[in-house]
């Protein structure tokens, strides 16, 4: 059970904290307009990826075991190579934030996350092949590895908007966050790595 809410915790963490069009849209918005009108929108991946989800799963699902192994492979490297890519954004000085312009409402920040390619790629090519893996052993390990995904993703993107309203998230601070997702990403990478490789491996 650990490994599964560790699993969906520090992929959920490092998703929320890697720069992207959400988190342009609601850091944006809560240094415009404040925290407590953005905070809905913190919410806005439980609308947006449910589609996503269902139809990954399904298609997943009918893709024989070693393919699923060959996919975990597959997600190691992804999240291998976003980690490299964290560090180099690490390295560069932190600027000010994106001026963009904000969604209004909680529906107008899913649809900026549908049509982000992030979501589509982590549960075609990490969280899909890890949740039919835990469903598997146990559906309760599969539901606590979803849960703890979606929990640690709203959870931290609030934390986000909330630094970003009270003006507390400086350039310095979220470079220090893009540092530690970097590590988390690296290390899960290996991790799902390794776990596809082995299971590749002949007996």
């Amino acid at each position: 059970m650990l490994k599964h809410l560790l699993l969906g915790g520090g992929l959920a963490f490092a998703a929320a904290i890697q720069p992207g069009p959400l988190q342009a849209f609601l850091l944006a918005r809560a240094a415009a307009t404040g925290w407590r009108r953005t905070l809905p929108a913190s919410f806005s991946p439980l609308l947006s990826d449910g589609p996503i989800a269902l139809v990954s799963l399904l298609l997943l699902s009918q893709l024989p075991p070693s393919f699923h192994h060959l996919l975990r492979v597959a997600g190691g490297l992804l999240l291998l190579y976003l980690a490299g890519v964290s560090f180099l954004q690490w390295r560069r000085p932190a600027g000010p934030l994106p001026v963009v312009s904000a969604p209004r409402t909680l529906v107008e920040a899913a649809l900026v996350n549908v049509l982000n390619p992030n979501p589509y790629l982590g549960w075609s090519l990490v969280l899909g092949p890890s949740v039919l893996a835990a469903w598997r052993d146990s559906r309760t390990f599969a539901f606590a590895l979803v849960a703890a995904f979606y929990g640690t993703m709203c959870l931290t993107l609030t934390g986000l908007v909330l630094l970003a309203g009270t003006r507390l998230l400086g350039p310095r601070a979220r470079r220090a966050l893009v540092a530690v997702s970097a590590a988390v990403l690296a290390g899960l990478g290996v991790s799902l790595l390794a776990g596809g490789l082995l299971r590749l491996a002949p007996p």
